[in-house]
């Protein structure tokens, strides 16, 4: 967000916020629209959590904490001092600091905050736990236009080391860009497939270099660029061909008299690991521009030891055209999200082990069971079946070498005594790491960015004894393999019985954009699957892992879009892989955005799902903040419930619910609708249209009461119709383009052009249900049409509904049971007829309850006309609904739920949705 925007947004803070601030009823909306409209956060929902808990004597709640920046919030009412004392619940009187310095104390030593901000809506208080006994910084809220900028440390995630890392790789793969452009230039034929792959290898081996002289590993710093300095810029490509020679040449292999020849390329080791092996890969010639860019910049100017492996390799991939990484599917990970994978995978376990291992007092029992821990380290084995730039592997190969350097630690307390050879000493090994990539360039990344890795937790281990341990050459091999992963044998790969985890992020096609290849793909991987159509790319990834840890302690875990627990995908692809092949999902993280470290960032919604076919007795879900919660099972939505799969359905499984109709599809090529510029003008040319116009409401026209117009004819009769030159001009039109149409069922309307392919014509009042709607809304807005309007295709009609009705869908319950099983589209809400509410359980009230349900659903209405100028989007919005709309809703969800024998107090909405699951599986049974 640029600083004028920031400015502009602060500035309307200030004004929405002035003479505000109820404690309980305006904390979180105060909040969220700070960190969204001022500091820039996109889903402030995912980043802050509220009423965090914390055990003082008596359970308690914590107003607000961050995570990422470890900031905890105590916020206050306007009518609260922040410097006076208030009474607690335990009779103690404390300052809204102390309150927090109170909580802080009490957390896990790793969850407390570096800052506590309290808060009154006039004025933030800002106290610094690195120094805490300085002045806290004050902000007032009338000021905040001008000093917005000192309240950035809510969202600044600096962590010193891990943003160096992360910087430098950034700048890295900014330098390989370059390099690649100016390469590809030089190509006689870029577009040409042997170039293509010759321009990817030759930037894999480039920066292997670079790497290498900075890091040590070709013996001395500057090897690279001092080599290739003797040369101009005609030599240079014969130079590196030359250079890449001799580095997969063993030294007694090579010419005896090339010290002679040439003393500085002689001094180059022998690299082996196959990474200059093909000779046949094609070097163009080098420009001045791009011999400096190489020599100064790149060599020169940078430092490339201080990399992360594990994120260059995603950014160094980057450097691939960005068309072809969207068609593919590919979005890179950030460390911070692959840790989401592998920490509960099993990474938490193996640190939770060592931590107990050095609690053992006695020596020699202490080293005994260190070996044991290094054994079993160096015995697992990780397999990522989509794996790109090797990101997961590598970062997983980081983690696993940081234990053992830890438990080495342990073995040897004397190392300068102990000091051997690191293939003596060093048990963890890039042999343990598999992975299919379908992409060549992505392949050669990922093995540069595990032996890149390897070499940093060599200088690592190197330190622990002083040694002084040669890199090169390489003696461990990557087992990185180059092909279709949907259509390979995996046991090829790395035998299941021989696996312990499978995991990654496997590409992200939805249903509706893959292309034809990808189609093929996912049929083989799926087999005979009703509803195959209708599945996710990733789920192909999903069957051939079921499938191979048949009989095997094997786990998987894979990133995957939340389609995948939503809507009309659940039954078809958890139904399988439930009933067929035995699989329990033991942890989960529900949905929230997957974040990358490229600069052209892909936002995705995404879920994570731990899978295997024996069934934790411990099983985890991560809400949308990350906290884990302890349950018992987890169905296919992600609930903590016994799979119950909610299949579509063209009828309602509750006898006493109203009808839902679709809306009206014209198929008219847009010749029947009209904004209302358009409608005036045509009217005023064609008078005797005007009592054949009604007005168009879909899913936006409704929310935002933006209406369009819609020339209906099907009640017209041919004589009327003959009178209208221009009007018949519109039904020869839409006759045309159905015959012009693919689809027969287009073709077939065409008999018919004054009438739409769906008609839902009312003659009398109906309720009005969006498809989609935003995920940002409590309740999606929902409410009445008179027959003057006809509701397009975009919205689900329920004609002749009565205030009842209006008061059952509008309720928590069927939000809940909306939340849990609907589709979504990107993140928004997406409430289908078949699916979301044909299936949805009504209650069956007494007549004293139902009278009370139409009485608090017309106080909905009668709220909403409080605010006659303002659209459902505005009412709606968590930070702009009415207070008098959010009591009616609440009055009526409490009405609602005793109509389920509920009460509002005592039942979350997981519960809610648990007891709708269970008059689901009750009803659908009695149907049967």
């Amino acid at each position: 967000m640029d600083i004028t925007t920031q400015k502009r947004n602060a500035k309307q803070f200030i004004k929405n916020w002035q003479n505000r601030g109820h404690e309980k009823q305006d904390s979180q909306s105060f909040w969220l629209q700070l960190l969204r409209d001022v500091l820039g956060v996109e889903e402030p929902e995912q980043f802050i959590k509220f009423e965090k808990k914390v055990q003082l004597s008596h359970e308690s709640f914590i107003d607000g904490y961050i995570d990422q920046t470890h900031v905890m919030i105590e916020q206050k009412g306007s009518n609260k001092d922040l410097d006076k004392p208030i009474r607690q619940s335990s009779g103690e009187l404390l300052t809204p600091f102390q309150q927090a310095q109170r909580y802080a104390n009490n957390l896990p030593y790793s969850e407390r905050p570096r800052w506590i901000v309290t808060c009154n809506f006039i004025e933030f208080r800002v106290y610094d736990m690195e120094h805490p006994n300085s002045e806290p910084v004050r902000i007032e809220l009338k000021d905040l236009e001008k000093n917005y900028y000192q309240l950035e440390f809510l969202v600044d995630k600096s962590n010193e080391h891990l943003e160096k890392e992360k910087q430098v790789s950034l700048n890295a793969g900014e330098l390989v860009g370059k390099i690649y452009d100016e390469l590809l230039k030089q190509y006689k034929d870029p577009n040409n497939e042997h170039s293509q792959k010759s321009i990817n290898q030759l930037c894999v081996r480039i920066v292997f270099c670079l790497y290498a002289e900075d890091a040590g590993i070709f013996g001395k710093r500057n090897m690279f660029h001092d080599y290739l300095e003797q040369f101009d810029v005609r030599q240079m490509r014969q130079a590196l061909i030359k250079l890449f020679k001799v580095l997969d040449t063993k030294e007694e292999d090579r010419d005896p008299y090339l010290a002679d020849d040439d003393p500085k390329l002689a001094e180059f080791p022998y690299v082996n690991g196959g990474m200059f092996s093909n000779e046949d890969i094609e070097i163009p010639s080098f420009t001045d521009e791009l011999r400096s860019l190489l020599l100064s910049k790149a060599s020169d100017e940078f430092d490339w030891s201080e990399i992360s492996p594990t994120i260059f390799g995603a950014v160094f991939e980057s450097t691939l055209n960005p068309e072809t990484r969207r068609q593919g599917g590919m979005h890179y990970t950030s460390v911070e999200n692959i840790h989401k994978v592998i920490d509960p995978l099993f990474l938490d376990d193996l640190k939770n082990e060592l931590n107990e291992i050095k609690k053992t007092k006695q020596l020699a029992t202490l080293k005994k069971k260190a070996r044991k821990f290094q054994e079993k380290l160096a015995n697992l084995t990780f397999f990522d079946p989509a794996c790109g730039s090797g990101n997961f592997l590598t970062e997983t190969y980081l983690q696993l070498r940081k234990l053992e350097n830890e438990a080495i630690k342990l073995i040897y307390p004397n190392p300068s005594l102990d000091v051997g050879q690191a293939k003596d000493i060093i048990k963890v090994s890039i042999q343990q790491f598999y992975g299919i990539e379908i992409n060549d360039f992505a392949v050669s990344v990922a093995k540069t960015a595990l032996w890149i890795a390897e070499s940093q937790m060599l200088e690592e281990t190197k330190d622990i004894f002083y040694a002084d341990w040669d890199f090169l050459p390489l003696k461990t091999y990557t087992h990185i393999h180059e092909g279709n992963a949907l259509t390979m044998n995996w046991n090829d790969v790395i035998p299941n019985y021989a696996c312990h985890y499978v995991m990654g992020n496997p590409p992200f096609s939805g249903a509706r954009i893959m292309n034809l290849q990808q189609k093929t793909d996912l049929k083989k991987a799926c087999g005979n699957v009703k509803g195959i159509g209708n599945l996710d790319y990733v789920c192909g990834w999903y069957f051939k892992s079921a499938n191979y840890i048949q009989d095997t302690d094997t786990k998987v875990c894979f990133v995957s879009t939340n389609s995948i627990t939503q809507g009309e995908q659940v039954p078809i692809l958890w139904k399988n892989l439930v009933n067929n092949y035995s699989i329990t999902i033991n942890f989960a993280y529900r949905t929230f955005i997957w974040n990358s470290e490229t600069k052209d960032k892909a936002h995705v919604h995404v879920v994570i799902i731990e899978f295997d076919t024996k069934s934790a007795s411990k099983k985890i879900i991560y809400d949308e903040s990350s906290r884990p919660k302890a349950v018992k099972e987890i169905d296919g939505y992600l609930l903590e419930a016994p799979n119950i799969f909610i299949e579509n359905t063209t009828e309602c499984v509750s006898v006493n619910a109203p009808e839902a109709r679709s809306g009206n599809q014209p198929i008219d090529d847009g010749n029947y609708l009209f904004d209302k510029k358009e409608y005036l003008e045509f009217v005023a040319k064609e008078p005797r249209s005007k009592k054949y116009f009604k007005r168009w409401v879909g899913a936006r026209e409704f929310i935002h009461r933006t209406y369009r117009y819609c020339l209906w004819l099907g009640f017209a009769k041919p004589e009327d119709l003959r009178k209208m030159p221009l009007v018949l001009n519109r039904i020869k039109a839409v006759k045309q383009f159905r015959l012009n149409s693919k689809r027969k069922s287009t073709q077939r309307i065409a008999d018919i052009p004054t009438h739409f392919q769906v008609e839902t014509i009312t003659r009398s009042n109906y309720l009005i249900m969006p498809l989609t709607s935003s995920q940002r809304r409590r309740y999606v807005p929902i409410g009445f049409m008179t027959p003057e309007y006809l509701a397009s295709n975009l919205v689900t009609v329920i004609p002749d509904a009565s205030l009842y009705d209006f008061g059952i869908i509008t309720s928590n319950m069927f939000m809940s049971w909306m939340r849990a099983i609907g589709g979504r589209l990107k993140s928004d809400y997406r409430i289908t007829k078949n699916n979301v509410y044909n299936n949805f359980p009504w209650p069956t009230p007494t007549d004293k309850q139902k009278a009370k349900i139409e009485k608090t659903a017309q106080a909905i209405l009668d709220a909403r006309a409080l605010y006659p100028n303002s659209s459902l989007a505005d009412l709606y919005d968590p930070l702009t609904m009415p207070k008098e709309l959010l009591k009616a809703h609440q009055d009526n969800d409490r009405a609602v739920m005793e109509a389920y024998g509920l009460s509002v107090k005592e039942t979350t909405e997981s519960d809610a949705v648990a007891h709708l699951f269970k008059m689901y599986e009750k009803l659908t049974k009695s149907n049967n």
